[in-house]
């Protein structure tokens, strides 16, 4: 098949297509659409990263019910709002976005800088592409975006090689969608881009014989969509394995730690965690004298975007634990604080009911 140069449509008759195809097929109903504040944007935002939309809805309405402006969200702790993200996923993103909203509250009086693509962009966990979206969305300023959604229809409609996290790639995909960018309906254009790659452009299955594009389409017309865009170089995922422990009190109480604010699940609650079962005896020797092990439940595998974690839950009652430090605290199963949890400490909490020392299964 012969080669086709990467033809850019003139600004006009992109929007028109992009802008035609939204009013009839896209999604003009999604809960952040209502009342577009900057704050209810910038909320949706953050928690779209990396996560389907169908996922992010309940935890957008359950966070917007509890911190209904920024202000609540700067005034409360970090473990209520790492609470509500629980299950959500890439943890950064709810330590961010807390960290950001008391900045919002202290630095710019509780008002978001839309007026400034460089002010929003230096938010915690707020880049150029979100900084676009969230002033675009919410003002209806020009402001252009370039998320994953945007990268893949962009990379596809030209055919653009290299791996779109290289900074050339990055740059070229960056100069396209300024082209592209309207002057006017911000709010529809950059809705419109992102619902384009979400429900049509899409990553596995794209719908071509649906999309405004598909005639002007260079990687389609290649019959090359699956290619691009390119991924990036594949680096092999190691395997770590961690022992949890799970001591429980003679109430069921189990005891906990909270994780350091950086590196994995930063600000969490969590089992303590040992690099195997002669460390964690010879700790309980030291913290808990007179505790003693059941059988190990049965290992099972959580799955990071950069290494797989092997957990081998181990519990233990308790023997006599003085004093449990200020980072730890006794959780009750049955009555659960409002803590945020790492993903599987809240599954292993939710199937636990107190043990015998012969407890063999895990959940």
């Amino acid at each position: 098949m012969t080669d086709m140069p990467p033809a850019i449509l003139p600004p006009a008759s992109f929007q028109q297509r992009l802008l035609d195809w939204f009013d009839e097929h896209g999604r003009h109903d999604l809960p952040w659409q209502h009342d577009r504040s900057p704050y209810r944007v910038w909320v949706s935002e953050i928690m779209l990263q990396q996560t389907q939309v169908a996922t992010v809805i309940p935890y957008f309405e359950r966070f917007m019910t509890r911190f209904p402006d920024v202000a609540s969200l700067a005034a409360a702790d970090q473990d209520e709002v790492l609470h509500l993200w629980t299950g959500l996923g890439y943890y950064a993103r709810g330590r961010n976005l807390h960290k950001a909203a008391r900045v919002v509250v202290e630095e710019h009086g509780g008002a978001f800088p839309v007026h400034s693509l460089e002010a929003m962009a230096a938010l915690p966990g707020i880049g150029r592409s979100t900084a676009g979206a969230i002033i675009a969305q919410s003002t209806g300023r020009r402001a252009v975006i370039l998320d994953g959604n945007v990268k893949r229809v962009l990379t596809r409609l030209h055919a653009v090689e290299g791996w779109p996290g290289r900074p050339a790639v990055e740059r070229r995909l960056w100069a396209l969608a300024e082209h592209y960018t309207p002057d006017e309906r911000l709010v529809d254009f950059t809705q419109a881009m992102m619902d384009l790659g979400a429900t049509l452009c899409r990553r596995g299955q794209p719908a071509c014989d649906r999309c405004p594009f598909e005639a002007a389409c260079v990687a389609h017309a290649r019959g090359e969509e699956k290619r691009f865009p390119e991924s990036k170089p594949k680096k092999a995922v190691p395997t770590r394995a961690t022992t949890m422990l799970l001591l429980q009190d003679r109430d069921g109480c189990v005891l906990l730690e909270q994780r350091p604010s950086s590196g994995l699940w930063g600000g969490l609650w969590s089992l303590p965690q040992f690099d195997d079962v002669e460390a964690l005896q010879a700790w309980l020797d030291v913290h808990a004298p007179g505790s003693e092990l059941a059988p190990a439940w049965t290992p099972f595998t959580h799955v990071f975007s950069h290494f797989r974690l092997e957990i081998t839950p181990q519990p233990a009652r308790i023997g006599r634990l003085d004093s449990v430090g200020e980072a730890r605290c006794w959780y009750d199963p049955c009555d659960p604080a409002s803590i945020g949890l790492a993903a599987p400490v809240k599954a292993l909490l939710a199937s636990l009911a107190p043990f015998s020392l012969t407890t063999t299964a895990g959940p």
